[in-house]
């Protein structure tokens, strides 16, 4: 498969480093636009992939072109892009709000694809939830790129993307500001940093994996942690005094309802 990124930040070196990886293309059939040149430096050594300066050029050929530019960078790339594109290739959108309709009109080209990643799929666990207007060998062929980099979902209904965004897509953002009240809250009570930083990431480690692979429900494991009378129970009221679910629901809401608007403005 003939691969090209318009874009070659974070995001697009993930799917680079997952395909080659696990073998859904070779570098030598991968093909990136970037406009830096430090950083075309960079994916050529890292990664032994073609790259130009020319979006064109990087489209130019490809089987699937991934489109991994900024949200505020879209219209100029689609504008560019515009009427020529191969109309056997489909092409793959990672730019948040970017809707399929806009991505087709923008692009005059039907056969689109968009996609809602994470920031985890930068190490092979990120969450991908995607849909798409393509042949099954298109979706088959996108699958595949977003296996490599974790786990992926596909969804018919693509007001199912935004509500994604809000979760898993902005996800990260929470529980990395969880952990690091965690961390910060060990070093109140006396701990080292150090100390403080392994627990509260080991703690959110195993309680994930535990509660995957358990398959119980989080209150249940929840219960199980919190004895009568005792240290948990009492963090649980204070955080319940503090509205942490609450503020938890509300940030998600918010973020969809900006995830909404993105798409509205586009």
């Amino acid at each position: 498969m003939r691969l090209s990124f318009i874009g070659g930040g974070a995001m697009a070196e993930a799917m680079i480093a997952g395909v080659i990886e696990s073998g859904v293309t070779d570098a030598g059939s991968i093909r990136v636009g970037e406009p830096v040149q430090a950083r075309r430096d960079y994916l050529r050594s890292a990664y032994s992939v073609e790259h130009t300066e020319s979006n064109l050029d990087a489209a130019s050929g490809a089987d699937l072109i991934v489109l991994a530019v900024k949200p505020q960078q879209a219209t100029a790339v689609l504008t560019e892009l515009h009427g020529r594109v191969d109309p056997r290739a489909a092409v793959l959108s990672i730019v948040n709000g970017l809707r399929l309709d806009s991505l087709a009109a923008g692009l005059d080209h039907r056969a689109v694809i968009r996609v809602m990643p994470n920031t985890p799929a930068q190490i092979g666990a990120g969450m991908s939830v995607w849909t798409a207007a393509v042949s099954e060998d298109a979706r088959n062929s996108a699958r595949a790129i977003l296996r490599s980099l974790g786990e992926e979902m596909y969804v018919s209904d693509e007001k199912l993307i935004d509500m994604a965004t809000a979760l898993s897509g902005c996800g990260p953002a929470y529980v990395f500001l969880f952990v690091e009240a965690l961390i910060d809250a060990g070093v109140y009570v006396g701990m080292s940093r150090d100390m403080s930083r392994k627990l509260a990431l080991q703690t959110v480690l195993g309680s994930a994996r535990l509660l995957a692979e358990s398959g119980r429900h989080p209150a249940e494991l929840k219960d199980l942690v919190t004895s009568p009378a005792g240290a948990t129970i009492e963090g649980v009221l204070a955080l319940e005094r503090g509205g942490v679910r609450a503020a938890v629901i509300e940030a998600v809401i918010s973020a969809y309802e900006k995830s909404r608007a993105l798409g509205e403005q586009k």
